[in-house]
């Protein structure tokens, strides 16, 4: 399937910034989808612009700026075509994986040892993660099912347009969250079994046909044979051709769209976007 998106971002200073380098992770990646063109206006303009692959391997843009400012805007367009129209069209390469808890090979398990550490301490999530492998008889591809569904089913989906990701096992507790939050809970649900999972964002192009659109979040879990495989526990299902991808991290913050600083005094921030999107 093809997509036109055009993403419009404003911030609105109260009093002149200097605004410091700025980094966009705005590009939808390659894999799974191809990126026919892209398009990046920055108002003010840079001093200069490079684009790069980051640490986790998204691309994007580096931009720094001269001059003082009011306002920053950013539009990013761009046609993508998604690939995918089966999410389950692999085998697993490694069957020493297909039940749970995994243990990758040794080379693959430094890898990703990033992605496979739950953050510990409250076990609820890990009680969470343990139901759906009862369920399923400890089988890995089902247990990703099952654990999707159950956060789909059990969570009251909600839209928070500021702030981080809430912590997995407040989500747990309750029951409510953002896309940003229940990807989270999947991301740690999965780490507890030991499972590589990453948190990833981008678009959902027939929401970007609604009268307020956002950008979205789901999971993606690394699978010998599969590569990372993409699950979105606020719908319920795997990823295919209807999820565009942008950027994933090990968690959000690494992730994000638009990351930069400023310089300034009382210099009060407002910011609104608009996403429209259409298939072509």
């Amino acid at each position: 399937m093809k997509f036109r998106i055009r993403h419009t971002t404003t911030y609105q200073y109260g009093a002149p910034v200097f605004l410091e380098p700025h980094h966009f992770r705005l590009m939808p990646r390659g894999g799974a989808q191809r990126l026919l063109s892209y398009e990046l206006n920055l108002d003010p303009a840079p001093a200069g612009i490079t684009e790069l692959l980051d640490a986790e391997g998204n691309a994007g843009h580096y931009a720094w700026f001269k001059d003082w400012t009011d306002h920053l805007t950013v539009v990013s367009s761009f046609e993508v075509e998604t690939l995918r129209r089966n999410p389950f069209d692999y085998v697993l390469a490694d069957l020493t994986i297909a039940t749970i808890p995994v243990a990758y090979s040794d080379g693959l398990a430094e890898l990703l040892r990033p992605y496979s550490q739950p953050a510990g301490g409250d076990r609820s999530v890990y009680g969470l993660a343990r139901e759906a492998a009862q369920e399923v008889g400890w089988q890995t591809l089902p247990f990703l099912a099952a654990l999707t569904q159950r956060i789909y089913r059990n969570t009251e989906h909600i839209v928070r347009e500021e702030g981080p990701a809430q912590a997995p096992a407040d989500t747990l507790r309750q029951l409510t969250g953002a896309c940003r939050d229940v990807a989270m809970l999947f991301v740690e649900a999965c780490r507890t079994m030991r499972l590589a999972a990453r948190f990833v964002s981008g678009y959902e192009p027939g929401a970007t046909q609604q009268e307020k659109s956002f950008m979205h979040a789901w999971a993606e879990v690394f699978l010998p044979g599969g590569g990372w495989r993409g699950y979105d526990p606020s719908r319920g299902l795997a990823t295919a051709e209807n999820h565009v991808a942008v950027a994933a991290g090990r968690c959000p913050e690494t992730a994000a769209p638009i990351a930069g600083t400023f310089r300034g005094e009382n210099a009060r921030t407002g910011m609104d976007f608009q996403i429209l999107g259409e298939q072509i």
